[in-house]
């Protein structure tokens, strides 16, 4: 499969310009959208979805228009929105059987078997008989991914799907979604870094509705290779250090602020060369994109 989104753009009545001339090329395998939050991802997950209408632009699944087929566009598509409701009183078991039902499998028996299977593949199935209310949020974002599931998508949407996990749970959806994503376009909208770093080979990164970088991890680390530099300095004189030194990141730590830089050549005055990361090249894109902001 392969999905195509050319020159898409939206912008909500009270003025809001959620997506400027946004283009993308994703094909099976985990896809990752990362920024920040009220970047515009949801805005685009939401178009991608059929949920919204763009103003201009185009998007295609293969030969199939997604703005203007939305049907059979939903019958090949899985979502899981960042705002996944439950009813907390039904069962896992119950509920999925009724979102099969809605989703067009009509036979009792083959429902069923779907149930099951699904529940089993989400690491559900011995918690199939207990009411959602008791999920923890882990165990919800499974039953979500579950739900996506029915119909054997081609295209299927995750946003924001590990916000609020612990380790354990965000451990775990991890592996979940890394099963998916081998005959099947996996679209993982977050603001978290590890999460694209962990499970994509391939990523964008969005911020004010626009797309300012997309590409491969690997090949966007290797750019900034020996080009980060880290100093600790004391917090009253990250003024002075950003008016001299491009500084994409700041961490405290130990009652000393960490402060990552980029430099062509050797910065010098205390600074020492340290491994590039996916984080020094979200935050350096991000701040590029600030400071050309008037």
């Amino acid at each position: 499969m392969k999905l195509v989104i050319d020159n898409l753009s939206k912008t909500y009545p009270n003025g809001v310009r959620a997506l400027t001339n946004v283009s993308l090329r994703l094909t099976n395998g985990l896809f990752g959208l990362l920024g920040p939050n009220g970047a515009g991802k949801s805005s685009l997950m939401r178009t991608i979805a059929t949920l919204q209408e763009a103003d201009t632009g185009r998007i295609f699944l293969d030969d199939l228009d997604v703005l203007t087929n939305k049907t059979e566009v939903r019958q090949l598509l899985g979502y899981l929105p960042q705002d996944f409701g439950v009813y907390p009183t039904l069962s896992a078991e119950r509920l999925l059987d009724h979102i099969a039902q809605v989703k067009g499998v009509g036979n009792k028996t083959e429902r069923r078997a779907l149930v099951e299977a699904l529940l089993a593949q989400v690491n559900l199935f011995a918690d199939r008989k207990k009411q959602l209310g008791t999920f923890s949020g882990g165990m919800k974002q499974r039953f979500g991914i579950a739900q996506a599931l029915i119909g054997d998508p081609k295209l299927i949407i995750v946003d924001e799907p590990t916000a609020g996990l612990d380790p354990t749970e965000r451990n775990r959806f991890y592996n979940l979604l890394s099963s998916l994503g081998d005959n099947t376009i996996v679209i993982l909208s977050t603001h978290i870094v590890e999460d694209v770093s962990t499970l994509c080979s391939r990523f964008a990164i969005i911020s004010r509705g626009e797309v300012l970088y997309s590409g491969e991890p690997g090949e966007a680390i290797k750019a900034l290779t020996g080009k980060i530099y880290s100093k600790a300095i004391p917090t009253a004189e990250l003024d002075q250090y950003q008016t001299k030194y491009d500084v994409i990141s700041t961490q405290l730590k130990t009652g000393k602020l960490h402060i990552r830089i980029m430099a062509e050549q050797e910065a010098g005055n205390g600074f020492i060369p340290v491994e590039a990361s996916l984080e020094d090249v979200y935050f350096s894109q991000i701040m590029n994109r600030a400071t050309h902001v008037y």
